[in-house]
């Protein structure tokens, strides 16, 4: 369920609390592929099914800046800011790919609002994201993200 905020204000009371969790997302093979054909990695442990059966992995696995991109679209799941002229995404404080991500697994995001900071203009959002997958016991990504809003 999406937690809706008007304003910085209430954004700001939300710090600490957990967000929630996003749906499942299955990463396929088809956009594993597409995503190395957008970013030129096209890396045997991600984009060659057959050569990947034989190596560390057991078959192809989602790129890690793939999985990180999925941030977005799984963080725009849990929280709309309302009352704002503008959002984007700022950076990455730290980021962390603990377990890789199978072809074809699902992957949800559970996350926490970590802190809110002034900046001119608007606020920085700090939020500690882990990336799980029905692959894995441990996380297939943990980040902490920084978004910006401005008022």
């Amino acid at each position: 369920m999406t937690i809706t905020v008007n304003g910085l204000g209430e954004l700001k009371v939300l710090v600490g609390q957990h967000l929630g969790y996003s749906g499942w997302l299955q990463v396929d093979q088809d956009r594993i592929n597409t995503f190395a054909d957008a970013t030129g990695d096209h890396q045997w442990i991600h984009v060659d099914v057959e050569r990947s059966r034989s190596g560390p992995f057991g078959g192809p696995i989602a790129h890690g800046y793939l999985t990180l991109s999925l941030l977005v679209p799984l963080c725009n799941e849990l929280v709309e800011v309302r009352g704002i002229t503008m959002a984007v995404n700022y950076g990455l404080n730290k980021v962390r790919f603990p377990a890789p991500l199978p072809a074809g697994s699902k992957i949800r995001l559970g996350a926490t609002l970590a802190a809110v900071v002034d900046v001119p203009g608007g606020v920085d959002a700090l939020i500690d994201a882990v990336i799980e997958s029905d692959a894995s016991a441990k996380p297939v990504c943990v980040a902490q993200a920084v978004q910006r809003y401005y008022a």
